[in-house]
């Protein structure tokens, strides 16, 4: 059994969405107010400036229209998910939703407690944002579901 040579240009276009989601993780904590629109705004806007464009309303439309909208839906929802592997969960927090969504990445009845949950938002820093009582925390089969703070 032969192995193909990968095409190019699918290989090409593999390693410019693996390098584009790296450069989000990497630099997603460096634009506050964290866990804000203005923050992914600011994560674009720097990226935009560093591939040439200007900082104008045109060039940032153009820098936008370059990578996509499919490209751009995939890296807001790097740059506002947090995978904690110590706890087993994945926290989906998207300020444009309604609510942020704790999922779990092992056995949903051991991993999904209130406790492992709060240490998650603790540790990336969505208390301030998130209602502290736990009874309005809902789960709904292998998820909970964590309204935002009307204050944000």
């Amino acid at each position: 059994m032969t192995m193909q040579s990968p095409d190019p240009v699918a290989l090409q276009a593999t390693l410019v969405d693996f390098a584009l989601a790296e450069l989000v993780r990497q630099h997603r904590e460096s634009f506050p107010p964290l866990w804000s629109q203005e923050s992914w705004a600011k994560l674009l806007i720097w990226l935009a400036l560093n591939c040439g464009c200007s900082g104008d309303e045109a060039g940032l439309k153009a820098f936008a229209e370059a990578i996509g909208s499919l490209q751009m839906g995939r890296l807001r929802r790097v740059f506002f998910e947090r995978e904690l592997g110590d706890l087993e969960l994945q926290l989906m927090a998207d300020p444009a939703e309604q609510q942020v969504l704790v999922l779990p990445q092992g056995p949903a009845e051991e991993v999904l407690q209130n406790q492992r949950i709060a240490q998650a938002f603790e540790r990336v820093g969505l208390t301030t944002h998130l209602p502290a009582d736990q009874a309005r925390w809902q789960q709904l089969d292998a998820v909970v579901v964590v309204p935002w703070l009307e204050s944000r």
